[in-house]
């Protein structure tokens, strides 16, 4: 029996092995993350024995080409979160924080729990790219909401108001109306300063040349509204630079969102529970993707408790003697936007309010009985997670057993 704990950083880890009792197998040697580099570490574990398992640390992109590399070689690869291991100790009264030192607390927490240590399964590529996809999304989701706001504020010194007087959502391709509008009247004087009949008819010029929907009375307000308007920067150069650097950056933001949304889309419908996802309430095509994608193969999760841990939707617990805290916040130790995308969904079912869903009856029981709207919330999104275990984890194998009796 051999547990081998690889302390991973970047481009290089470092590897030992340790025995039962304490005997030291394998010395604390470095490996680079380069082809070489990795076929020699999967050689210099396949030389310890057939009873050996691998322990090592999630480590964001960094462990990733460890865990793969030595999966190809059918070495018993475990990956864990950090958390695990500092919670283990490092069994010495000393602070000792070196890679030497961190290799072998890793291997002994792996002759500790031998028994629970779960073997690493790789996702498939799809899953692999769904997952990148929707981590795009919500940094480009970011940059996006920045640069949304930064156009309101400078237009709100040139055309106060302007985003508020188109109602039309965007459209798939990622245009606003209000983002174009802006791109071409985007003081107040080049609406104001001609007639109104002259800028009704270059409003409905605009909007055939743009593809959008002409109405007389649109245009007769925001004739109207644009006359209202005090504005604090003049109609030159530089604010028409200013405006339309602005407004081209936040249409190629939005542009991209909606290329990511179509290819997450596309990705998604490959997997076999999308189908089973999307009849979810609450459950639109971008929040299936980031769930499939934040989630991956529910098989891996052992029972419910698992995955909703995963989320960091579960309560947390504060016990010692007689002392028992009664309302604890939750443990957050799990994927931040998994999070994010269950806020989403339970936030439909708050706005929505549909008597006949589970989890809406569960959402208004609990706020019946006073508890805050973090607290119910919470709860809402816990029962979300487990229905969609149960509901996924059955679809998942019935598609196995489908293939299974095709073969």
């Amino acid at each position: 029996m051999n547990a081998v704990g690889i302390d991973v950083s970047k481009g290089k880890s470092m590897v030992a092995a340790l025995r039962p009792m304490g005997e030291v197998a394998l010395l604390p040697q470095e490996f680079l993350h380069t082809a070489p580099g990795l076929d020699q570490m999967a050689h210099a574990i396949l030389a310890l024995g057939e009873d050996t398992r691998v322990v090592m640390e999630a480590t964001g992109r960094y462990h990733e080409p460890v865990a793969a590399a030595l999966s190809a070689h059918g070495i018993h690869v475990c990956v864990l979160n950090p958390l695990y291991i500092k919670q283990s100790g490092a069994g010495s009264i000393r602070k000792v924080k070196t890679d030497k030192a961190d290799s072998l607390k890793i291997a002994k927490y792996g002759l500790d729990n031998w028994v629970d240590l779960r073997e690493h399964t790789p996702m498939d590529t799809i899953r692999q790219q769904l997952k990148l996809c929707s981590r795009q999304y919500n940094i480009y989701m970011k940059t996006v909401v920045s640069l949304q706001n930064n156009l309101i504020s400078l237009t709100d010194k040139t055309f106060p108001g302007v985003n508020e007087l188109f109602s039309s959502p965007a459209r798939a391709d990622g245009h606003h109306k209000w983002i174009d509008f802006v791109m071409t009247f985007w003081h107040r004087d080049c609406v104001c300063r001609i007639s109104e009949n002259a800028f009704t008819a270059r409003y409905e010029k605009w909007c055939k040349r743009k593809g959008y929907h002409f109405r007389a009375e649109k245009a007769a307000e925001i004739y109207a509204r644009s006359c209202e308007m005090f504005v604090t920067l003049p109609k030159d150069d530089n604010t028409k630079l200013l405006i339309a650097t602005a407004a081209q950056q936040l249409l190629a933001g939005k542009m991209t969102l909606a290329a990511l949304r179509v290819e997450m889309t596309r990705l998604a419908q490959q997997l076999p529970e999308y189908d089973t996802v999307r009849a979810m309430y609450g459950v639109g095509e971008t929040t299936a993707s980031q769930l499939m994608a934040e989630i991956g193969d529910v098989r891996r999760f052992p029972r419910r408790s698992s995955i909703v841990a995963f989320a960091g939707v579960d309560p947390a617990v504060a016990q010692s003697g007689k002392h028992e805290v009664q309302s604890t916040a939750t443990t957050k130790r799990g994927s931040p936007h998994l999070r994010k995308t269950l806020y989403q969904i339970v936030c439909t079912y708050l706005r929505k309010a549909p008597e006949d869903e589970p989890v809406y009856q569960f959402l208004d029981k609990k706020r019946s009985e006073g508890k805050p709207y973090f607290v119910y919330m919470t709860a809402a999104q816990n029962k979300f997670l487990r229905i969609y275990y149960a509901r996924v984890k059955e679809c998942l194998e019935a598609f196995d057993t489908q293939n299974t009796v095709q073969d």
